[in-house]
C-alpha cells in the first residue's frame, strides 16, 4: 500500500504528515494499532481536497494524544466522556483522536454511550460504508488500506449505503448526513438504505432530535457548497417537516432558493468577498415558506448563535416592508439610507427575494457604489472651518454623504459651499 501512503503524503501539509508519522513510530512504541479513518480517508481515494483528520487508536486514544503532542510539541485538548481528544498544532491545523469504540443508544436520536473496543467493531458503528474505510499508520506497514465492510466497492460504483438495518433508529441525524453524502458527491442511496430512510422519517424519528442536534445538522445543510440541492433531497423524503410541520418544498420556495444561490455567488464574484454566514441567507429563504407564527416557533426551538437568530427572525418579519420601501426610493442617498444599516446578508436575501429588475439594481449599486463613496471633507476640516465639535458634524457630514451620493457635489469647493449653505440654515 506503499502508493496510498506516498499520495497521502503528497496531499497533506508536511507539518501534518509529519505527525501522522510519528502517530505510526508512537504506536509501535506502545505496541498498539493507530489508523486515520472516515472522511478524510474517503475523500483521498476520490482525489477531494479534505485536511479534517480522524484518527483511531486500539488502545487509550487520550493517552496516546497527549504523548503524540508532548512529542510533536503542540496543544492538545480532552473529551474523557467520548475518548476523544483534539491536537492542535502550531499553524492551527488540528487532528481529532479517539479510542477505537462501540456505542449503544438509549433512544434514538439520542447521544451514544460508548465502550473501548476493536477498530473492527468502531468503523462498524459508522454511518456509511464509504466512511468505514481506514488507513493504518503503524510503521512495520504504513499505508495498508483496511476494507473490512465493502466500503471500497461501494465508492467505486459510487452508493451511500447504511451498515445495518437500525442504523437511522440508533441515530437519525444518519438521514441528514445521506442526503448531503449523496447530492455532494454526486452518489446514489442504495435501494434498501433509501427505503431504511423512508421509514426512519415516516416513524417520526427527526421529530425527537433534541434542538441542539437538529440545529446542528441544519447548520451543515445551510452550509454545504450546494445546499439547494441538498434540501431538495431531503424534501423528496419529507424530512423538512422535522424543522417545522409546515414547511414544504414548493416550486415559490425553489425558485427563491436558487434566486439566494445566485445573490451569494454574485456578492463572491464582485470583489466583495464571501459573506460572513452565507448559510444565514439560504436560513432566511426556508423560513420565508413560513407564515410568522411559525418562524417564531421553529427560531425559539433552534439554538443558532444569537446574531444570526435575531438576523433570521428580523429579515422575516420586516423583508416585505422594506422592499415595499425600497421600490419607492427615487434618490441614491434614499435607497442608501434604507439599506446602509442591515447585515450583508439581508442585502443579499432581499437581492433574490425581489422580482423587480430596478429594486434587485438599488441593492447592487449599494455594494459597488455607493458604499465606496464618502465625503471629501472631515470632521478636521470642519473644525478649521470654525466650527466647534459635537453632534453638528454627524449632520453636516451626513448631508455631504447624500449629496455626494445624489451628485449635487463634485469637488471639495462644492462641498464647503454646502457646509456655508447649512451653516447659515442653521
Amino acid at each position: 500500500m506503499d502508493s496510498v501512503y506516498s499520495y497521502m503524503k503528497d496531499c497533506v501539509p508536511a507539518p501534518l504528515f509529519s505527525l501522522l508519522q510519528q502517530a505510526g513510530e508512537l504506536a509501535e512504541g506502545r505496541h498498539v494499532r493507530v489508523y486515520v479513518v472516515g472522511g478524510f480517508v474517503r475523500d483521498l481515494l476520490l482525489g477531494i481536497p479534505n485536511l479534517d483528520l480522524d484518527m483511531v487508536v486500539e488502545g487509550d486514544g487520550i493517552r496516546f494524544a497527549k504523548a503524540l503532542a508532548r512529542r510533536c510539541r503542540a496543544r492538545v485538548t480532552t473529551h474523557d466522556r467520548f475518548g476523544t481528544a483534539t491536537i492542535t498544532l502550531a499553524d492551527g491545523q488540528t487532528l481529532d483522536v479517539a479510542t477505537a469504540r462501540t456505542e449503544s443508544y438509549e433512544a434514538p436520536g439520542a447521544l451514544p454511550t460508548v465502550q473501548q473496543s476493536s477498530i473492527k467493531a468502531d468503523l462498524r458503528r459508522r454511518d456509511f460504508t464509504i466512511n468505514t474505510l481506514a488507513i493504518r499508520l503503524n510503521v512495520d506497514n504504513p499505508g495498508e488500506l483496511v476494507d473490512l465492510y465493502g466500503g471500497l466497492r461501494d465508492l467505486q460504483n459510487k452508493t451511500i449505503r447504511v451498515l445495518h438495518g437500525l442504523s437511522f433508529i440508533d441515530d437519525p441525524t444518519r438521514v441528514f448526513r445521506a442526503i448531503r453524502l449523496e447530492q455532494r458527491l454526486g452518489f446514489q442511496l442504495d435501494k434498501d438504505t433509501a427505503v431504511l430512510m423512508t421509514e426512519a422519517v415516516k416513524m417520526g424519528l427527526l421529530h425527537r432530535l433534541s434542538p441542539s442536534r437538529l440545529s446542528v445538522e441544519l447548520h451543515h445543510v445551510l452550509s454545504e457548497r450546494e445546499p439547494v440541492k441538498t434540501l431538495a433531497g431531503l424534501a423528496g423524503y419529507n424530512a423538512l417537516q422535522c424543522i417545522h410541520p409546515r414547511l414544504k418544498w414548493s416550486p415559490e420556495l425553489a425558485r427563491l432558493m436558487k434566486a439566494v444561490e445566485k445573490a451569494v455567488k454574485w456578492h463572491a464574484g464582485v470583489s466583495l468577498g464571501p459573506l460572513a454566514s452565507p448559510w444565514v441567507v439560504y436560513g432566511m429563504a426556508l423560513l420565508d415558506a413560513l407564515p410568522q407564527p411559525a418562524v417564531q416557533e421553529t427560531l425559539a426551538r433552534l439554538t443558532f448563535p444569537r446574531r444570526q437568530r435575531q438576523a433570521l427572525l428580523w429579515t422575516s418579519q420586516e423583508s416585505t416592508r422594506l422592499l415595499l420601501t425600497l421600490d419607492r426610493t427615487v434618490k441614491p442617498s434614499e435607497t442608501f439610507r434604507a439599506l446602509c444599516n442591515f447585515p450583508e446578508e439581508t442585502l443579499m436575501f432581499l437581492m433574490a427575494k425581489t422580482r423587480s429588475k430596478r429594486t434587485k439594481q438599488k441593492i447592487v449599486d449599494l455594494f459597488t457604489t455607493y458604499r465606496r463613496m464618502k465625503p471629501i471633507l472631515n470632521g478636521t476640516d470642519l473644525k478649521t472651518m470654525g466650527f466647534k465639535p459635537g453632534p453638528m458634524y454627524n449632520r453636516i457630514l451626513g448631508r455631504l454623504l447624500d449629496a455626494r451620493l445624489d451628485g449635487t457635489v463634485e469637488t471639495e469647493t462644492d462641498e464647503r459651499r454646502l457646509v456655508q449653505q447649512l451653516a447659515r440654515q442653521g
